[in-house]
């Protein structure tokens, strides 16, 4: 029985193991690294800075107007970085406990800071507030809080007549509207919409002829854009 010779057994080249360095101080990877991480240090502090010069003051949550009492809920917190102190103090902040009755001595929109200019105190508004029902289709569709408005009255004594137009008297001029709430849709089907209005005390004459002509549907308001 003959042998199979056997072959001699390949040689296998094996490449030589190469040591990982750690990256040495002239490595361009270890410099960025240092400007990323420097980079966001600053910036961070940049941002931790900037929050800090912001103050919160009060600001309008929506439209007021003029001889409204000032509430917690007309106001809302916002931050603002004032860039001189004094304009600072023209302005209410919110680390300060609100006097208890304040008005409104000129009209803020919605949004804008509360100046403290702007306020007085509630004894010295000089109108009362007026509310009246009148007829839907006698409003303005698009009436709302703090609009200006003109009050008419229809003459009562030929409102009933035939084949004449009757005469209405303009009896309030540039009113402010305190409350003008919308019909809801569960309300749909009402006929009459309330309005609240700022009327002057020295206007007691024209403010009768109005509380009379709600009564009977003679009251028209007109809206001054």
């Amino acid at each position: 029985m003959s042998r199979i010779p056997s072959r001699p057994a390949r040689e296998v080249d094996v490449p030589a193991a190469v040591r990982t360095r750690s990256p040495g101080w002239r490595d361009p990877r270890l410099w960025v690294g240092i400007v990323l991480v420097t980079g966001s240090v600053v910036a961070g502090a940049r941002i931790l800075s900037s929050a800090d010069d912001m103050t919160p003051v009060w600001s309008a949550s929506s439209d007021l107007v003029v001889g409204q009492t000032i509430t917690a809920d007309d106001l809302r917190a916002t931050s603002v970085r004032f860039g001189d102190s004094a304009d600072h103090d023209r302005y209410l902040p919110v680390d300060e406990e609100l006097p208890a009755a304040l008005t409104l001595t000129r009209p803020l929109a919605a949004g804008e800071l509360v100046p403290a200019a702007a306020l007085g105190e509630a004894g010295d508004d000089d109108t009362v507030s007026l509310s009246i029902s009148v007829a839907t289709e006698h409003v303005p569709t698009d009436l709302t809080r703090g609009s200006r408005v003109d009050v008419w009255v229809v003459d009562d004594r030929i409102a009933g007549g035939r084949g004449s137009r009757p005469a209405a008297e303009l009896v309030l001029d540039d009113i402010a509207v305190l409350d003008a709430p919308l019909v809801s849709d569960t309300f749909a089907a009402a006929t009459t919409r309330q309005l609240v209005l700022a009327v002057p005390q020295s206007d007691e004459e024209q403010l009768g002829l109005v509380l009379a002509a709600s009564g009977d549907n003679r009251v028209r308001v007109v809206g001054r854009g």
